[in-house]
């Protein structure tokens, strides 16, 4: 017989996914409470939980309370609720539907890490409902939902962090890696690969009843009406060993539709450092070309032709033409990490480690006092968040602002737009578009489903 406790959580997942409402738990208590501790602690909502969604929830409770949270995933959301409570002790509203934490008062801020043809809607939206935004990355599905973003941003005045957090975190080992760039300890910089791996092919993938507990059309929201498919066994190797969802939670970052595979997954994370260290946070490129690259299905016209495999570049190697004759290899191949080589140096940085040269010669030779924090602009965060929460109080933008973010992301937005057309693109950083290709320039953007658009 199943516990009090497993029958009262079985009610609350099935009350979700039958009703499609918002189910509340223990509203009296929170709103009693307020969420406004006696420090002004700010008060938090995570739209999108699973994976990513809770290690940024996670790392948050230092700096903020969690008054609700939303997901279209029944289980999801219930096993959310019962971690949130676990670690603050209160019980926070949860919602299958993000509209209703947008419309709650006492919410100053929401940390989104729904899948990314997600990212643009939400975020508008919070930001027209006053509130603060931490999105995880990538921050957007098109290179013209950047610029809705900035200029939503500009308009509104809120405070926006995008998820790229070796900007912070890692052990600082990126931050050392821009001040030695920055400080000239490779002399002048000639080259810079960055290594992000690649994707895994997939067998056809068959449609299937749709999980009791997943609101299937929610989460598709701005992307085609498709059927929803999975797998019936387990894999290892495809969503971890778990049963592999087509469209949706382990395996999202493998389709266009909904991402841009490893370009821009890891992608994000090391081009981004790449151009801060090159100083290319408030430009771009002027070419970028697929030297050799694989496509796990047939593209016409820059658009799959089948819909039941994975259509995400698995294998590729790609040359960006950066300012100052500086060329970036984008790769699936080597170790994941960026390699940065000079006129007088080289030395390769990833999560784990910084090594090279340039790196030993700072035992006798360090980085000036203060480097690392000129760098950063100020003493650097204990954490992501915590950058977030402090430029919450200061009304600055933190450190993973949107500007420098959506510049190093057109750089893997293009690199999906040449692999899909099979062709070079020429691009105008100033205008930021593409030179001479009326249909790779229609890639820039793309409609949102009907009854899906962004609300201005």
């Amino acid at each position: 017989m199943p516990t009090s406790r497993q029958s009262t959580r079985r009610q609350f997942i099935q009350g979700v996914a039958a009703t499609g409402a918002a189910s509340i738990l223990l509203p009296s208590a929170n709103r009693a409470f307020g969420y406004k501790s006696a420090n002004d602690r700010p008060v938090f909502a995570t739209i999108g939980l699973r994976n990513q969604g809770w290690a940024i929830t996670s790392t948050s409770f230092k700096f903020a309370d969690f008054a609700a949270l939303a997901d279209v995933d029944a289980n999801v959301l219930g096993s959310n609720v019962d971690k949130v409570k676990k670690k603050q002790g209160k019980n926070p509203d949860a919602y299958n539907d993000y509209r209703k934490v947008l419309d709650r008062k006492d919410i100053d801020a929401v940390m989104i890490a729904t899948p990314d043809h997600w990212h643009t809607k939400v975020a508008v939206e919070a930001m027209r409902a006053g509130k603060d935004v931490y999105c995880e990355k990538p921050l957007t599905l098109t290179i013209n939902e950047g610029k809705l973003i900035e200029k939503v941003v500009k308009e509104t005045g809120r405070v926006f962090q995008v998820g790229t957090m070796q900007r912070t975190e890692s052990g600082r080992r990126f931050l050392q890696a821009v001040a030695l760039v920055k400080h000239g300890r490779i002399g002048t910089v000639r080259k810079v690969t960055c290594g992000i791996n690649g994707m895994s092919a997939s067998p056809v993938i068959p449609e299937t009843t749709v999980p009791k507990e997943l609101d299937w059309d929610m989460w598709l929201g701005p992307a085609p009406k498709v059927a929803y498919r999975a797998l019936p066994e387990m894999r290892k190797g495809y969503g971890g060993g778990v049963p592999l969802y087509s469209n949706c939670h382990y395996a999202f970052r493998n389709w266009h539709e909904y991402s841009g595979g490893k370009l821009t997954d890891w992608g994000a994370h090391h081009v981004d450092i790449a151009c801060w260290a090159l100083g290319a946070g408030d430009t771009g490129p002027s070419k970028v070309a697929p030297v050799e690259y694989s496509l796990p299905v047939e593209y016409k016209d820059g658009h799959p032709v089948v819909g039941d495999q994975y259509n995400a570049a698995t294998k590729f190697r790609i040359r960006v033409d950066m300012p100052n004759d500086v060329e970036m290899i984008i790769t699936s191949e080597g170790d994941n990490g960026i390699l940065f080589e000079g006129t007088s140096g080289r030395f390769f940085v990833n999560r784990g480690k910084i090594t090279g040269k340039p790196v030993e010669d700072l035992k006798g030779n360090p980085l000036p006092a203060g480097a690392i924090e000129e760098i950063y602009g100020g003493k650097v965060a204990e954490n992501h968040t915590a950058n977030f929460t402090d430029a919450i109080k200061s009304r600055k933008q933190p450190i993973s602002d949107v500007w420098s973010h959506n510049r190093m992301l057109e750089i893997c937005h293009l690199s999906n737009i040449a692999m899909r057309l099979g062709r070079e693109l020429k691009w105008d950083p100033a205008k930021r578009e593409i030179i001479g290709d009326a249909q790779a320039n229609s890639f820039l953007a793309r409609e949102n489903r009907k009854g899906f658009e962004i609300k201005m």
